[in-house]
């Protein structure tokens, strides 16, 4: 392309709205130029560029008024909730507005009103979006239990926890009224504070909801001299059984691997049944239901 043609250094790789292009003294002709995609109107960004969820959430950002902001599934996003594959996926950006502000018509975006002062609106890394826990009762009406009871785990997740289990508490008696709040409160039920993964959520609800005892998350584990022998993802004390979900990273890291073989060797001194499950054993439940059965049948348990 001609250098006089380029795009600003300040433009490079990243979306614009048209008005700050005409700012920075490009032309409607060059806006108009084949290499800049128009994914919204009055939104510009590099064509060619990956068209993924993150850049049209960003793209549209910078046509968004100061009364609109990312709410439901893409705010969840923004947050890093976790999602059904198939709705993290989608490239319907959501976006509310109190009323009665208009909502945007665009294609492509679907738009919300929401009562005025009803919801929290926070800054991620310069996007307006609903705070994590609103946009948590905002997907009682898009998303099944076991999505919100994935998403309220993460919520009060181990390493920064966006809320506390009060915080829960007090965002749904406040959603009372709303579609959706018999789904949170039947969520509530089941999310527990210091799970570290929604597939720890899934094997857990397994384990419970098959009529075996409830185990603690994340459960610190102490040897006969008081020294930590692990934090195990899930632990059934009185059995002295750990179940242990293997994410992938035991086996590609090679310092976590030979860590975890001193942790195991350790946990077995100390007369403990640790069952490790993978991606692939939750596609047969009642193997990994059989297994955990014959271990705490072992330490004592009995149906």
């Amino acid at each position: 392309m001609n250098r006089s043609h380029r795009l600003p250094p300040d433009f490079d790789g990243r979306p614009f709205s048209t008005a700050e292009g005409s700012g920075a003294g490009l032309t409607k002709k060059r806006m108009r130029a084949s290499d800049l995609a128009r994914p919204y109107p009055a939104t510009r960004t590099p064509r060619g560029k990956n068209n993924s969820v993150d850049l049209l959430i960003h793209t549209y950002a910078h046509r968004m008024s100061e009364s609109d902001f990312f709410s439901h599934v893409t705010a969840a996003r923004v947050h890093g909730l976790p999602l059904p594959y198939a709705v993290e996926r989608t490239q319907t950006i959501h976006v509310s507005t109190e009323a009665p502000a208009l909502r945007d018509r665009v294609r492509g975006v679907r738009g919300h009103h929401v009562a005025p002062q009803t919801v929290t609106v926070v800054d991620v890394q310069g996007l307006h979006v609903t705070s994590a826990v609103d946009t948590w009762c905002q997907l009682s009406t898009m998303l099944g239990l076991d999505d919100l009871i994935r998403i309220g785990d993460a919520l009060m997740r181990r390493k920064h926890p966006f809320a506390t289990t009060r915080d829960l508490l007090t965002a749904v008696r406040r959603y009372s009224g709303h579609r959706g709040v018999k789904l949170l409160r039947e969520a509530l039920i089941w999310i527990r504070p210091g799970v570290d993964s929604p597939r720890e959520t899934d094997l857990r609800l397994l384990i419970v909801r098959s009529g075996l005892p409830e185990p603690e998350v994340n459960g610190l584990i102490l040897g006969r001299t008081g020294v930590k022998l692990a934090t195990g993802d899930l632990v059934f004390r009185r059995y002295r059984v750990l179940l242990e979900y293997d994410g992938g990273q035991h086996r590609t890291d090679e310092n976590q691997y030979h860590w975890d073989v001193d942790r195991l060797d350790a946990l077995m001194e100390e007369t403990w049944r640790v069952i490790r499950i993978n991606k692939s054993h939750l596609h047969n439940p009642s193997e990994v239901i059989r297994r955990v059965t014959v271990a705490l049948m072992a330490g004592g348990w009995r149906p």
